[in-house]
């Protein structure tokens, strides 16, 4: 159990916040970087290339342990993380609830697609981390490679919608739905 309360927190515990700012930053640069590499022209430089698509790989992995690591900090402590404000009007809740999952989901399996889109890919340069080589576990074959590569891209674009609307909410309690508890941003920083 935690040790900040025995009772319902009025904020998450540090490491949940930690590990949250630090997935967005990373997120968000991994998006950037998967649209500016997929959009250089093929006579750009290799060192380019070799500088971006091993790094977007690794940190991918990346936001995959910490994801990962969010679910099991986030179940050792569920019985005293902060509740649902209760000024929040039922769709909010619904909406907020329902956004939370998806990004979570998408957290998880945008890296799995990306993991599945390099191993298959016949002429794939593995997938590095950080000095390691993650095993290639799923068999060669480019039609498969263009499904994850299909996942991969949408599953991106639909968690850049999700985090959107997960700022404007943030920002909408903040700044419109002033007093109460409504106001959610505390909670993470």
């Amino acid at each position: 159990m935690n040790t900040e309360s025995a009772t319902t927190l009025s904020r998450y515990p540090l490491s949940m916040r930690l590990l949250h700012w630090i997935r967005a930053v990373l997120i968000l640069g991994l998006i950037w970087s998967g649209w500016y590499m997929t959009s250089l022209p093929e006579t750009t430089p290799m060192a380019t290339f070799d500088l971006f698509y091993p790094n977007h790989k690794q940190f991918g992995i990346v936001v995959w342990l910490l994801a990962v690591t969010h679910l099991v900090i986030r179940w050792n402590n569920r019985r005293v993380l902060p509740h649902t404000p209760e000024s929040l009007k039922p769709w909010e809740k619904t909406l907020s609830h329902l956004v939370h999952r998806l990004i979570m989901t998408l957290t998880i399996l945008i890296p799995m697609f990306g993991y599945a889109m390099s191993s298959s890919f016949t002429q794939s340069d593995g997938v590095p981390f950080f000095g390691l080589e993650v095993p290639e576990l799923l068999p060669k074959n480019d039609n498969a490679f263009e499904v994850y590569h299909a996942l991969h891209e949408y599953g991106a674009y639909a968690l850049l919608a999700l985090v959107v609307l997960h700022v404007v909410g943030a920002l909408k309690h903040r700044l419109q739905d002033k007093g109460g508890d409504s106001d959610v941003l505390p909670r993470m920083l």
